[in-house]
């Protein structure tokens, strides 16, 4: 069975992962716990640089296939921000609470109408043993909503507002996000090349 390392250290971000993948015969794995890696230093100027930085860097370390992500949240009324930043917003010590509860202080008496955001993915797969690098990206649009609600989640989820649900991402259930999420999107189309690679 095929091996691939999903170059992560966030959870909830690999278990969503695995979880979309459960019905492929591949065996996705975390990064190894007996291995000292050192830092990727994320300092690409888009989510592609960054996605496709890590995973080269843990391919070449490990000498395995290797899946990594970038991704983030995008604000149309902060130019875009916090971007690529989005894990680091606010500074290094801020929890995922502290981080929405910034950006909702930004965004104090915005119309609704400029509220719109976006989540972007970008999903890189780097294998030491093909000559092709294989980067796909998925979006999701929305709004950011006036007050966090919802349990369900991580990140900004419960802060972005999706219209046509009437519910924030942290509202819906993990079954229905694993189909409209911004990672989902690029999972699926990352799912199709997975199966005309390592599937027979």
């Amino acid at each position: 069975m095929q091996k691939i390392i999903i170059a992560s250290g966030n959870e909830h971000k690999i278990e969503e992962i695995k979880s979309f993948f459960s019905d492929l015969k591949i065996d996705f794995r975390a990064l190894p716990d007996d291995k000292e890696l050192p830092e990727v230093i994320e300092d690409g100027q888009s989510y592609r640089e960054n996605a496709l930085k890590k995973a080269r860097q843990r391919s070449a370390e490990l000498n395995e296939v290797v899946l990594a992500d970038d991704s983030g949240l995008s604000v149309e009324y902060l130019a875009g921000a916090p971007g690529i930043r989005s894990a680091r917003f606010g500074g290094e010590d801020l929890d995922d609470r502290e981080k929405y509860l910034k950006i909702l202080s930004l965004l104090e008496g915005v119309s609704e109408q400029e509220r719109k955001a976006a989540f972007v993915s970008v999903l890189a797969l780097v294998d030491p043993f093909a000559e092709e690098e294989i980067v796909v990206e998925g979006r999701c649009e929305g709004l950011i909503s006036y007050q966090a609600v919802g349990e369900h989640g991580f990140g900004y989820d419960p802060i972005f507002y999706l219209p046509e649900l009437d519910k924030t991402m942290a509202e819906i259930s993990p079954q229905k996000k694993n189909k409209i999420s911004h990672r989902a999107k690029a999972l699926s189309k990352l799912k199709e090349v997975l199966k005309e690679r390592y599937i027979e």
